[in-house]
C-alpha cells in the first residue's frame, strides 16, 4: 500500500505554541521521537497518554486537506512543487486568540473570532490540490459515509472529505474521543496556559505543512514546510 499524504498546519518548531501542543500529545511529529507529557492538574500520567494517544500519531496539527494518496502519474516531488506554488498564492491568516471547545467530542483549540480569509486558504488547499489525490474506492465511501448527512456525504464523494469549504472548522485537536467530564478537566488544565499563549504569543497561520504516512498505521511525520508569502 502506498504511502498517505495530507496538508496539515503545524506552528514551527520554534514556536512556544509547537512546544506546548507537541509535549502535550508527547511526540515530536519531525523526527518522530516521544516526548514528556507535563503534569495537568486533575488529570493522571497515565490518563493524559491515554486520552492524547489518538492525536498523537497525527502530531500536533490543524487539517487543511485530509490524508489522501497520490493519484496515478504522480509522486511525492509533485506534491512538493504543487504546494510551493499554492503557498505563494497565500497570505498568512491570524489565528489568535484561540480558545479551547469541544468538537463531538474531542478537546480542540479553535478561534475565538472567525478569522477572515481562513475559509478561503483551507478551501484553496482542498479544491487546487485534488487532482493529486487518489479517488476512494467505493468500497471506502460506503464505510465513511455511514454516519453523514447529504452535503457531506457529496463533499466526501467530490474531495475524499466530509468537512471541508463550508463545513471545514479550523482546530488544532488536542485529545481523542473523551467524555464530558474529562473534557471539562482538560480544559481546566489548559486554560491558563492557553492565555498565557494567547497573550505572548498570537498565533498565524504562516506555513503550511506536508505530513506523511508511510504504511498504514504509521506515525505520520511532517516531511516539509513552506511558508505562505503573497
Amino acid at each position: 500500500m502506498s504511502a498517505r499524504y495530507a496538508i496539515y498546519f503545524s506552528p514551527a518548531k520554534t514556536s512556544p505554541w509547537w512546544a506546548f501542543g507537541a509535549h502535550w500529545l508527547g511526540r515530536d511529529e519531525n523526527d518522530n521521537r516521544a516526548l514528556p507529557q507535563p503534569e495537568a492538574p486533575g488529570i493522571s500520567p497515565a490518563e493524559l497518554e491515554y486520552i492524547t494517544a489518538e492525536p498523537r500519531r497525527y502530531g500536533f496539527h490543524a487539517t487543511l486537506k485530509a490524508p489522501f494518496h497520490l493519484s496515478a502519474g504522480h509522486d511525492e516531488a509533485d506534491l512538493v512543487a504543487r504546494l510551493g506554488h499554492l503557498a505563494r498564492a497565500l497570505a498568512p491568516v491570524a489565528l489568535s486568540p484561540l480558545q479551547l471547545a469541544t468538537l463531538g467530542n474531542f478537546v480542540v483549540l479553535v478561534p475565538e473570532i472567525a478569522p477572515e480569509g481562513l475559509q478561503a486558504l483551507a478551501a484553496a488547499c482542498v479544491t487546487d490540490l485534488d487532482d493529486l489525490r487518489a479517488p476512494l474506492s467505493d468500497a471506502e465511501l460506503a464505510r465513511r459515509s455511514a454516519s453523514l448527512d447529504a452535503r457531506e456525504t457529496e463533499l466526501l464523494a467530490l474531495h475524499g472529505y466530509p468537512y471541508v469549504l463550508e463545513r471545514f472548522r479550523f482546530h488544532l485537536t488536542l485529545t481523542g474521543p473523551v467524555e464530558a467530564a474529562v473534557a471539562e478537566r482538560v480544559s481546566h488544565a489548559l486554560a491558563g496556559d492557553v492565555a498565557c499563549l494567547n497573550l505572548e504569543t498570537p498565533l498565524s497561520l504562516d506555513r503550511l505543512c506536508l505530513f506523511v504516512e508511510t504504511s498504514p498505521g504509521a506515525a505520520f511525520q511532517r516531511v516539509i514546510d513552506i511558508r505562505l508569502c503573497a
